[in-house]
């Protein structure tokens, strides 16, 4: 959609704690579609593999509004947990885009 909202958040996850990340991520896809994303997607860095990018994506603005109204408190604390595997910083840097005809 023209208004689609893309939503990133990048974590640095010491590859010996892959599997366990990966797990919590399993929790954090489920939030994130229970909360309204169109899509949802983790990729690591070839070249990097502490490097991870959680990306997904609604539909508009205001879904994203909706999107944060609809979260429980055992969907925060599948966030937080997911943000106990990021090292360094105050945590996982998140942005959001708004897409841009052209």
């Amino acid at each position: 959609g023209e208004n689609r909202v893309l939503e990133v958040v990048r974590y640095r996850v010491p590859p010996a704690r892959r599997a366990a990340f990966l797990a919590a991520m399993r929790e954090v896809r489920r939030a994130r579609l229970r909360g309204g994303a169109a899509l949802w997607r983790l990729y690591e860095d070839v070249a990097h593999p502490e490097r991870w990018v959680e990306l997904w994506t609604i539909e508009n603005w205001a879904e994203h509004l909706r999107e944060a109204a609809r979260m429980t408190e055992q969907d925060h604390a599948v966030l937080r947990h997911a943000a106990t595997f990021h090292e360094g910083g105050q945590g996982p840097e998140a942005a959001r885009y708004v897409n841009v005809p052209v």
